[in-house]
């Protein structure tokens, strides 16, 4: 676009959700500009979340799901993590606009006297920074190319009507007046629900939810209905009449085999022509080309050989606290043509304690972690679950199951190692015992114990590869050094690094000062990996994470091909040209991507 050389205008998509929340905004808005950016516009995106504070980053992943990170070490909201994996794009922290910040922001104006005297109050100042905040960050790159997106896709969190959100549909409702017609998309996701009882979809919550929404400024050009089948036509025509929306701008979002399929369900309903007809873009953009979403899309649903990999964590009760990781796994998983099947064990469940308290939920924990082909122990905070962890990491190095440990998986690898290789019985970290005589891993000097939010060792940070003959370095493509994402407080002990080494651990990759464990491999195991960083984070469809492809390639059986292959780049994309057959399985019984999964209990 903007050949001519002049300064483009800028598109603007706003996606808002009514009636009630978890109704896939953020993979809404994320196929959408899967579809924008296949008609071959370059799209950002924006997500607002309107609670108090200022990041994600203080925020239990039971309270709101994972905190994702950056690579400038921004705690965004999970949704980011969809957009950046959908798009294959990176985001900046400003990219997710909460109020806090914006609060913030305008109290530091205040202090330093830019208001002049006035009274400052929502109405301008919260509204005109909410504003200015969406202009600036949608004119920042993010695809790698210079200049500004073409479109810059805003999701609204929550559900319209709701008080936190108050001044953000208020400034979105003079933002919309602000950048003039033809620059302005409203898709409004609704609810239309199905009663059992008479088996007829229910229109009136749609209703109330657009009547709310034109209530507060806001008029949608599209209507995107979330339903568990597509819309009746006498349906689709009753909420035109209401809701003021022309019939082919009603959309459905019903029940699919995998989330992959989105952006095909949306182009075969024609919303890129309703998208590009509110955005005065119909002769500018192309039909779109979805030609590899809609193979991986069918390709997934038709795997067939699974392969089981055991996660042991603490926030197992919400699959997405790892929503990430469940990526990456899926990623992989579809790279090497299996189906994911995710056996989740709570750390606890497997511990002594529990055996003695609740014997058939110890018992159900051990057959499901002894029953899996992989083990994955994703990183976490506080002591609950630890020697559940450090459980099943002996278990993994003593049977020679495939293992991978990240951030705190990792950390409680070498423990456990220490403790059983070693002799050194009170290994631990000081995390955990503050007093304990052979800290492993412990706090980095440079953390604050004061202050919890933003104080961690966040963002992209590069390793550089000390063993070039090390599975890692393999799997990265034998490259020097890679650069992946961080969010840790705490670090293996450097002091016991050489007595660690000596028993026979490896590690394999450390920071540019050489003094920061970032890998640690045994080198005599088929797959045993740890790493202070988070590779889930830079996981795409098609292009997994390096580490993640070699744990479901060990895990069945294909690890040494792959390795011996001539180069395996993080992120190679791999054309899908073979298929096997399948059934498909309903969307709500996959709860992420065409993750199968399994629960110890009431884990579920």
């Amino acid at each position: 676009m903007n050949k001519g050389g002049g300064m483009k205008k800028m598109k603007y998509v706003l996606v808002t959700g009514g009636v009630v929340s978890g109704l896939g905004k953020g993979v809404t808005a994320s196929s959408i500009g899967v579809l924008l950016k296949a008609c071959g516009l370059r799209v950002t995106s924006i997500k607002i979340d309107p609670y108090l504070n200022t990041d994600a980053g203080t925020m239990s992943p039971f309270e709101h799901g994972e905190v994702y990170v950056l690579d400038d070490g921004g705690e965004v909201d999970l949704d980011l993590g969809n957009y950046e994996r959908f798009l294959d794009i990176k985001l900046t922290r400003d990219n997710n606009i909460t109020t806090g910040k914006i609060y913030q922001a305008v109290i530091d104006k205040e202090r330093r006297g830019d208001y002049l005297g006035k009274t400052v109050q929502v109405v301008p100042h919260i509204t005109d920074a909410i504003q200015e905040w969406i202009e600036r960050v949608a004119l920042i790159p993010v695809d790698g190319q210079p200049g500004p997106a073409d479109v810059c896709v805003i999701e609204l969190g929550g559900t319209i009507g709701d008080i936190e959100s108050m001044p953000f549909t208020e400034a979105l409702g003079q933002f919309s007046y602000r950048v003039g017609a033809g620059n302005f998309c409203l898709i409004h996701v609704s609810l239309v629900p199905v009663i059992s009882a008479v088996g007829e979809q229910k229109t009136k919550p749609t209703q109330h939810s657009v009547r709310g929404l034109r209530s507060l400024g806001l008029t949608p050009n599209i209507l995107a209905c979330r339903s568990t089948s597509a819309l009746e036509e006498n349906v689709k025509q009753k909420l035109s009449q209401f809701c003021h929306v022309p019939a082919e701008n009603i959309i459905t979002l019903y029940d699919v085999p995998n989330i992959w399929h989105l952006p095909s369900l949306l182009r075969d309903q024609k919303a890129h022509e309703g998208i590009l007809g509110a955005l005065n873009l119909p002769g500018v953009a192309r039909e779109p080309n979805l030609k590899e979403w809609t193979s991986r899309a069918e390709f997934c649903d038709m795997l067939l050989e699974p392969v089981r990999i055991a996660v042991v964590g603490k926030y197992t009760g919400l699959s997405d606290s790892y929503l990430s990781l469940l990526k990456a796994l899926l990623h992989a998983s579809v790279y090497l043509r299996k189906k994911l099947v995710v056996d989740w064990v709570p750390a606890s469940d497997i511990e002594d304690e529990t055996a003695r308290e609740n014997p058939d939920a110890y018992k159900a924990a051990w057959k499901l972690l002894k029953g899996a082909d992989g083990v994955l122990v994703p990183g976490g905070f506080g002591d609950r679950g630890v020697e559940g962890k450090i459980l099943a990491a002996k278990y993994a190095r003593e049977s020679r199951i495939p293992f991978l440990g990240i951030c705190l998986g990792m950390q409680i690898a070498v423990i456990e190692f220490a403790r059983s290789i070693l002799g050194l019985q009170d290994a631990n970290s000081t995390e955990f015992d503050p007093d304990t005589k052979s800290p492993c891993v412990v706090f980095m000097p440079e953390g604050s114990k004061t202050h919890l939010g933003g104080t961690m060792r966040l963002g992209s940070r590069r390793t550089y590869f000390q063993v070039m003959d090390s599975k890692s370095a393999k799997l990265y493509g034998n490259r020097g050094f890679v650069d992946e994402r961080h969010r840790h407080r705490y670090e293996v002990n450097p002091d016991m690094v050489s007595s660690l080494e000596d028993a026979g651990l490896s590690f394999t990759g450390k920071d540019e000062t050489r003094q920061r464990m970032e890998i640690v491999e045994l080198p005599n195991h088929p797959y045993f990996i740890g790493t202070q960083f988070h590779p889930e984070f830079k996981s795409r469809p098609g292009k997994p994470s390096a580490l993640f492809l070699g744990l479901i390639a060990a895990a069945c059986g294909q690890l040494d091909p792959l390795l011996h292959a001539h180069k395996i780049p993080n992120g190679m994309a791999k054309k899908i040209s073979h298929y096997q057959n399948g059934n498909a399985t309903k969307f709500a019984k996959i709860p992420a991507d065409g993750i199968y999964s399994n629960c110890n209990g009431v884990h579920a």
